[in-house]
């Protein structure tokens, strides 16, 4: 399955040096591996493993998810905006998923 389009919220504009909220949220089923279906099979695990944000190629906040992650991961997080630029957002998961978007902040 792969989900839709990540969904990034944050403000489109920003005074400099101001520090913002970011809210991301991705559809993903997080299987663990450890779940059966009602015959038995078990449901092979398929989850995300790490998510990082970067602003213009230096890093603004970089996690690993643990297997207790839930389905459908949100993640709030602050960040300063020195200048305008793009903000980049990119999850990784089992079987090499790779997820990204990039999002531009303006200056007010």
């Amino acid at each position: 399955m792969k989900p839709e389009l990540p969904r990034i919220d944050m403000p489109a504009s920003a005074e400099p040096d101001e520090i913002i909220m970011i809210r991301t949220k991705i559809r993903h089923p997080m299987e663990t591996g450890w779940r059966k279906t009602s015959d038995g099979t078990i449901v092979e695990r398929n989850r995300l493993t790490k998510f990082s944000c970067t602003f213009e190629g230096q890093e603004v906040v970089s996690i690993d998810y643990g297997a207790g992650t839930s389905q459908d991961p949100y993640f709030t997080f602050f960040a300063r905006v020195p200048r305008a630029g793009n903000f980049s957002f990119r999850w990784e998961g089992d079987h090499d998923q790779v997820y990204e978007r990039t999002i531009p902040i303006e200056l007010d």
